[in-house]
């Protein structure tokens, strides 16, 4: 986790499309401070310390029962997984 630049999650993920339900930024925990000075109405400051972590901020099932997670190294390298719920 310590080479994680940014990862986001699709909880409802239907296999063809990645839709961005939770965006995380671990090795950058200050953008999301600066981010939720213009985004106000659209980031809970109560969840901005979980945006820079790496644990998900709790979700329930969706539809097609399935999640993904793209991983982006500091590298630039990317890395997709579907997990089946």
């Amino acid at each position: 986790t310590s080479n994680i630049a940014m990862w986001m999650l699709d909880t409802d993920y239907d296999g063809i499309t990645l839709r961005v339900k939770q965006l995380f930024f671990p090795k950058k925990p200050n953008l999301w401070k600066k981010l939720a000075d213009t985004l106000r109405d659209e980031i809970n400051p109560k969840l901005l310390s979980k945006y820079s972590g790496t644990k998900s901020i709790p979700f329930e099932m969706g539809n097609h029962k399935k999640i993904a997670v793209k991983i982006i190294d500091m590298d630039g390298n990317e890395l997709l997984t579907v997990k089946g719920l």
